[in-house]
């Protein structure tokens, strides 16, 4: 049997280099180009390993944890033992999910696969069966998507719409926070920029404006003359057009942030790639909380854990 060392070693590299973005994204975690890169480089390193090491430690249960404990550090550091278990994890979980999947497909087209513990390789003669390489470029691709969205639907599923969390809001250097409730029937996402808007009422939003602002503002809201916006704000500013429940058309006047942070149990939730619409109202009666939170802040925006 003749193995192309080079061909499933590229193969291996950008295998793995998806899985480590996929973990990533699942926890939230901020990770530089230069580390995934990196860690996909050790991860694909198994590949000439195990071919001429075969008897290696590394083949070992032992050796392959450690091995994969090292992929972890490499592609995301290490700040402490529970979140690199964590991310370690999570990495297995990805790899077995998407290995799974493949396996299974190749199984339906009865196309060969193998599965390491840090990626997928196919191990075949010449340059590979080229259904099952073609089947792996497609279909890997497909598999990772299909995982990815079903992850994000499941964080939004989890969250639990019956608790307040802390909202810290920071704008034209400024900071405030409040009380916000994560409502499922918040669905509203500007057309144009794509972003969720979360609805903050006056009392919350009117400590970052003088007076006379607000009223223009509320004055540019009623009479749809954009003209009369306080000039300290004009670049904050972003109408968000929507479909009211009656069918209608309306406008909603929305603020771009400078830093949103959600205290959402033991993690903070911080993103600024949100609108903040305006209520010109209280959203309750009793003040129990003063913003509407969107759903796909929690999907979309950095988690950092305390």
């Amino acid at each position: 049997m003749t193995i192309y060392l080079d061909a499933v070693w590229a193969l291996n590299y950008f295998l793995d280099l998806m899985l480590l973005m996929l973990t990533g994204a699942m926890v939230k975690e901020r990770v530089t180009k230069r580390r995934l890169l990196f860690g996909a480089f050790v991860a694909s390193l198994i590949v000439p390993l195990s071919l001429y090491f075969p008897n290696t430690f590394l083949t070992s249960i032992v050796g392959k944890l450690l091995y994969s404990l090292l992929i972890v550090f490499c592609t995301f550091r290490f700040i402490s033992i529970h979140r690199t278990l964590k991310l370690l994890l999570i990495f297995y979980f990805i790899t077995f999910a998407i290995g799974g999947g493949l396996i299974a497909l190749h199984h339906m087209a009865q196309s060969p696969v193998g599965m390491s513990d840090s990626g997928i390789l196919t191990f075949s003669k010449g340059y590979g069966d080229p259904v099952s390489w073609l089947f792996i470029l497609i279909g890997f691709p497909f598999v990772w998507l299909f995982t990815k969205r079903r992850l994000d639907k499941h964080a939004v599923e989890k969250i639990r719409y019956d608790q307040l969390y802390r909202v810290t809001l920071k704008m034209n250097g400024r900071t405030f926070s409040t009380d916000g409730y994560i409502d499922s029937g918040n669905q509203l996402v500007c057309p144009m920029t794509k972003k969720p808007v979360v609805i903050a009422d006056q009392s919350f939003l009117k400590q970052w404006f003088a007076e006379v602002e607000w009223k223009q503002l509320k004055e540019s809201h009623a009479s749809l003359d954009f003209d009369n916006i306080p000039k300290a704000w004009e670049d904050s500013i972003h109408v968000v057009p929507y479909q009211g429940v009656e069918g209608g058309s309306n406008f909603l006047l929305a603020l771009r942030p400078e830093k949103l942070t959600i205290q959402y149990d033991e993690d903070e939730i911080i993103t600024n790639n949100v609108l903040i619409g305006i209520q010109f109202d209280n959203l309750t009666t009793d003040h129990l909380y003063h913003c509407l939170l969107q759903p796909e802040i929690i999907k979309l925006s950095n988690i950092n854990t305390a």
